[in-house]
């Protein structure tokens, strides 16, 4: 009996499920291990660990630059975003907005669905609209585009701080203080859509329609 055991049970002997023979590799299968089996050990299951759980994350992961500016802002060389007005340099990395500004807030704008027409059906996706700003003359404006309401918001926050520009700020009258309002008279054009600021008396608040009064108040 035990010979054939042996031969049925592939490396062992015929002794049951949970031994090392079994039906198949022992305790790869059946087993003990960590196997793919449905054995009563810790492999229960595809793969180890609970089903449906994913790795966790190490939220004290460090920022690790890989352009060139992001290792000058990880240094401590540069330390506002002024200095890399000044000479036009292109942001490539989320991280560098954060570390300069820390009190940036982000607000979502607008959520909306969008589709496209496929040989297979419409393929529907969700665009994000996030606009970012710390409230003292910086302001980013960014769109995604995703399967998911999450991964678009994510994207557009940080499309937005990869967009941030600085908002010059001027007086209305005597220059009495800190400046409280657009310097001139301002007129941007997209599309058909025509947006003209217009300087106000301090105390005037903000009288625009409430996306650009968000905008606004965002830029401080």
């Amino acid at each position: 009996m035990s010979e054939r055991g042996g031969t049925r049970g592939g490396f062992g002997t015929r002794g049951g499920r949970g031994g090392e023979g079994g039906r198949g590799h022992g305790e790869g299968f059946r087993g003990e291990g960590e196997g793919r089996g449905r054995g009563r050990g810790e492999g229960r299951g595809r793969g180890r660990g609970r089903r449906g759980q994913r790795p966790k994350e190490d939220s004290t992961k460090s920022w690790v630059p890989v352009t060139k500016l992001g290792r000058l802002v990880n240094d401590g060389k540069i330390r506002s975003l002024e200095e890399i007005y000044l000479f036009s340099l292109p942001i490539k990395e989320a991280d560098i907005i954060d570390r300069l500004l820390p009190g940036l807030k982000d607000e979502v704008l607008k959520i909306m669905p969008v589709q496209k027409q496929t040989r297979a059906g419409q393929r529907t996706r969700f665009k994000a609209i996030v606009v970012v700003g710390d409230n003292n003359g910086h302001i980013g404006l960014g769109v995604k585009c995703s399967k998911e309401v999450a991964t678009a918001i994510r994207g557009a926050i940080i499309l937005a701080k990869l967009s941030v520009i600085p908002v010059r700020r001027g007086y209305w009258g005597n220059k009495i203080g800190a400046p409280h309002t657009v310097p001139c008279k301002v007129t941007g054009e997209c599309g058909s859509v025509l947006v003209r600021l217009i300087p106000a008396p301090r105390g005037t608040s903000l009288v625009c329609a409430p996306v650009p009064k968000k905008l606004l108040q965002m830029a401080g």
